[in-house]
């Protein structure tokens, strides 16, 4: 007995320290299973709080994590292709592709190149449309729903020749305006015989050109009227025995003709075209047709003093006033020596010119166009 006691005492202690040994490891254990059942507990119940759709996207989100897969809501651009020809099947170039994207304000533009071709890169997915325009062409038009990366090629677009009605607006070049008054102008004649054509009865007359200017001098000057007007105005002289210096009879008329037809045709030609185009001044008489007999009687007086410029302002009329002084000059070199007054005659010439200038203004404003037939009809020129 004493020795089976000895034994059992020997191994009892041997117990208790096996015991003591694994007694902490096994506390540990025992903590660590209590701490994966509360992970398993709070797990759970944050499951349940979750709504269904949650869960159910992060399910498919660690799914597809797991794969390798995109996600089926994430869009990818695409590019858009066509080519654009016309009815016969050639390529038209340079069109115009515009882009349209539903609540989108700007729009992407491209053109065709020499083949017809457009393309259009990195287009986000969804309904587009594109529009089509090129010179000569009705604006055609396309409509599409692209997917997400794909490569969409547009059917060949066919455009057709453009059937509208297009207004066209014709610019007449003021030069040729200027040409057709200037033939209405030269049909104007007092009673239909004595040249009018340093008139005109169009309130917005287009300013004439220098060779129009010229153009019209001589044609006044070599009317037969006016040969006809100075041979009258020398036999007057003649018998009035004025510029008595010529003598009598046909020697005598001569020279009178030659000085009266030097006298209009220089006087004409410095007055009315030289100086003009210097000056760019407008020679003719602007009928006014309008207002009170005074401001008409005004408008026409002073007329002989100032003109219109090319610019179509109102300006001292330099071009007459010089005129009249160089032709009154001129006259000097071949009138009679018993006639000549120096700067004195030179100076009444050219107010002799200046006052038939009024006078002539007072028949244009007031009689002349009366016994003018067959005048183009213009709007009066505001008073």
């Amino acid at each position: 007995m004493k020795k089976r006691h000895h034994r059992v005492r020997g191994v009892f202690p041997v117990f208790i320290l096996t015991v003591a040994a694994f007694s902490p490891l096994r506390t540990v254990a025992q903590q660590q299973d209590k701490q994966q059942e509360e992970q398993q507990t709070q797990s759970q119940q944050s499951q349940k709080s979750l709504p269904q759709p949650a869960l159910q996207k992060k399910s498919d989100t660690t799914k597809q994590s797991q794969t390798g897969e995109q996600p089926p809501d994430q869009k990818l651009p695409g590019n858009i292709t066509g080519t654009v020809i016309d009815r016969s099947g050639s390529a038209v170039p340079s069109a115009r592709v515009k882009l349209s994207r539903e609540g989108q304000t700007t729009n992407q533009e491209v053109v065709t190149g020499d083949d017809g071709q457009f393309s259009f890169a990195n287009v986000a997915p969804g309904p587009f449309q594109l529009t089509i325009n090129s010179a000569g062409f009705a604006t055609q038009t396309f409509s599409g729903t692209m997917r997400s990366g794909e490569s969409f090629e547009v059917p060949q677009i066919a455009l057709v020749v453009a059937t509208n009605l297009t207004e066209v607006q014709v610019v007449v070049p003021r030069t040729e305006l200027a040409e057709v008054q200037l033939k209405e102008e030269e049909k104007q004649r007092v009673l239909g015989m004595i040249p009018n054509f340093y008139v005109t009865y169009d309130p917005h007359a287009v300013p004439l050109t220098s060779k129009q200017k010229f153009k019209l001098a001589w044609r006044v000057s070599i009317d037969p009227v006016t040969f006809g007007m100075v041979g009258a105005i020398a036999g007057i002289q003649q018998a009035a025995d004025q510029l008595g210096g010529y003598g009598q009879g046909a020697e005598g008329y001569g020279k009178r003709y030659g000085a009266d037809y030097a006298d209009a045709t220089i006087g004409t030609f410095l007055g009315s075209a030289i100086f003009p185009s210097l000056l760019k001044q407008d020679p003719r008489y602007f009928y006014k047709g309008t207002g009170s007999k005074r401001s008409r009687f005004l408008y026409a007086v002073a007329n002989a003093v100032i003109c219109k410029g090319d610019n179509g302002h109102w300006q001292p009329s330099y071009s007459s006033v010089l005129g009249n002084l160089a032709a009154g000059g001129i006259s000097n070199l071949y009138y009679p020596a018993s006639d000549r007054n120096g700067v004195g005659l030179t100076f009444e010439n050219a107010a002799i010119g200046i006052a038939t200038g009024a006078a002539t203004n007072l028949l244009q404003e007031f009689v002349i166009r009366k016994l003018t037939p067959n005048l183009p009809s213009h709007q009066p020129s505001k008073p």
